[in-house]
């Protein structure tokens, strides 16, 4: 149909390598699955999902083409074998997903582009908001132009979401370097809480610094990344000033479906898994900070390694720059683009960078393998992963 166009999914690839690369130093690494039928260790029960009654099947008026309901549509993609993911460790909150209506927890590998969509091999395909789901929906380059013919199933409304994009450092660094830490915080959250006020001009920055995908794909990923760093999981609204803040129930959430879906090999890498706790992993002791109370930067030449190219996913940085934020607080602050040969945890980890831009289910991955990094900011505060469908393909 479309498959002709020129696809601009660099960005997608951006989770996926960031698991794919990760290696942990117990060698505890977690199995991919990537095959061309994946399946889960049938572990997981439906009733183990935070916040999965029955009213999540409930699909408000905007997201549901009103012939079949979202359960209906899960288990008749299932059914046909035609629900996909990248794998990689992006699949967790798929996986969940499926549990949740009784169903094995089993997905094709969906490549990097959505052509799979496009020819309907993949009926229910996995998409984030701010990427993938804009080159279906939008006609710009790259776009397929499907617009208002598709729907989504969203992993927040299901109660199966998991937090995405934070801010972390290595507990050693943050420990020896604890003003360098809330300084860098501090005016990384300014910088967020203005991208999001001015996405528009967010995405100017980020583009004039080496964008990965067109500009009108990035003024897109802007304006949709901004609804995930200023609304929570529930749909309520996340003030400027909580920018980065940790919501102890989405925390918690994560965590307890990162160790239901987490495949480790290594025994003592299953065993710490099993055992981390919300403290194990974040600390909201650097979100403030006052120079005058606390003192200046220990370290002022500092380094950031993000996920992925240049591109609105991570605005906030960039802006920081751009508008002298980190000049503001004392630091020099180098952004380095990720999907280079090491992952952005094992850089902050062996100390090649001082700060890195993960998932948080990478940060509880590398924590199992004895890394210990340290969460400092929450920046999505929402999932960003939806399943994309034709309306055409159930009834719409």
């Amino acid at each position: 149909m479309k498959a002709e166009r020129k696809r601009f999914l660099l960005a997608g690839v951006a989770a996926i390598l960031a698991c794919m690369q990760f290696t942990a130093c117990s060698g505890g690494t977690s199995s991919t699955r990537s095959t061309s039928s994946v399946s889960s260790d049938g572990g997981a029960q439906a009733d183990d999902v935070s916040a999965a009654d029955s009213s999540a099947a409930e699909e408000s008026s905007d997201s549901s083409t009103g012939a079949m309901t979202h359960e209906e549509i899960i288990k008749s993609a299932a059914a046909e074998s035609t629900v996909g993911n990248w794998g990689l460790g992006n699949e967790y909150e798929i996986q969940a997903l499926l549990t949740k209506y009784g169903l094995p927890a089993d997905y094709i590998t969906q490549d990097f582009t959505m052509d799979q969509f496009d020819s309907d091999s993949v009926k229910l395909a996995s998409a984030m908001t701010y990427n993938e789901l804009g080159l279906v929906k939008n006609d710009y380059d790259g776009g397929y132009g499907y617009g208002d013919t598709v729907s989504t199933i969203d992993m927040n409304d299901e109660g199966v979401a998991m937090l995405e994009d934070n801010l972390f450092t290595s507990k050693a660094f943050a420990e020896a370097n604890p003003n360098t830490v809330k300084a860098f915080v501090s005016a990384s959250m300014k910088g967020w809480a203005y991208a999001c006020e001015h996405p528009d001009e967010a995405a100017e920055i980020v583009f004039e610094a080496g964008s990965s995908v067109s500009a009108d794909h990035q003024a897109y990923m802007a304006s949709e990344v901004a609804k995930l760093v200023t609304t929570d999981m529930s749909g309520n609204t996340v003030s400027a000033s909580d920018v980065g803040n940790m919501d102890e129930a989405a925390m918690q959430q994560t965590l307890d479906l990162a160790k239901q879906y987490i495949i480790l090999e290594d025994s003592a890498a299953k065993d710490k898994l099993a055992s981390l706790t919300l403290d194990d992993i974040r600390s909201a002791d650097y979100l403030a900070y006052d120079p005058a109370a606390d003192g200046a930067p220990e370290k002022t030449s500092v380094s950031v390694q993000l996920k992925w190219l240049p591109q609105a996913q991570f605005m906030g940085y960039y802006v920081a720059k751009a508008k002298g934020y980190y000049d503001e607080v004392g630091l020099d602050v180098d952004i380095i683009s990720g999907g280079g040969d090491i992952s952005e945890t094992t850089a902050v980890y062996n100390g090649t960078v001082d700060f890195g831009v993960t998932w948080v289910s990478n940060l509880i991955n590398a924590n199992a393998g004895g890394m210990e990094l340290l969460e400092v900011a929450q920046v999505y505060q929402r999932s960003g992963l939806v399943l994309v469908y034709k309306n055409s393909n159930y009834g719409g």
